[in-house]
């Protein structure tokens, strides 16, 4: 009976765990050193937050200054290869304008958010 008792406690408090890890990755840092766009907002290079929220791989991007949000876009978690060697916001090279953010990736981690129209250029961006 006490066995029971502990299997339960233990299983629970694992399922709590499991779920409290899961949200832990909604937050990051990350640094702009060139203008960017972001669904058709211009950010300046400086130091920003993003936040997702979403179940599944299609989440909501919220770039945020401070404490204002200056940006949100859909977004998409896709799994690296490797984990990313650094933080870094990948870019698209846009003709006449600032350059697309076009991803987040977070440094350690085996994820990374492609924005908007990307589509598997994770491996190949360039970072800022």
């Amino acid at each position: 009976m006490k066995f029971a008792t502990v299997s339960k406690s233990l299983v629970l408090g694992l399922a709590l765990l499991l779920a409290l890890s899961a949200f832990a990755g909604t937050k990051a840092n990350l640094q702009i050193s060139n203008p960017v766009n972001v669904n058709g907002t211009t950010l300046q290079p400086g130091d920003y937050k993003v936040q997702w929220e979403g179940a599944g791989p299609n989440v909501e991007l919220s770039i945020l200054h401070g404490k204002n949000v200056v940006a949100k876009t859909p977004a998409r978690v896709v799994e690296l290869a490797a984990p990313a060697a650094s933080d870094a916001a990948v870019t698209r090279t846009s003709a006449g304008g600032p350059n697309t953010l076009s991803g987040v990736r977070f440094e350690g981690k085996k994820f990374a958010l492609e924005l908007g129209e990307a589509s598997g250029g994770m491996q190949s961006g360039s970072s800022n």
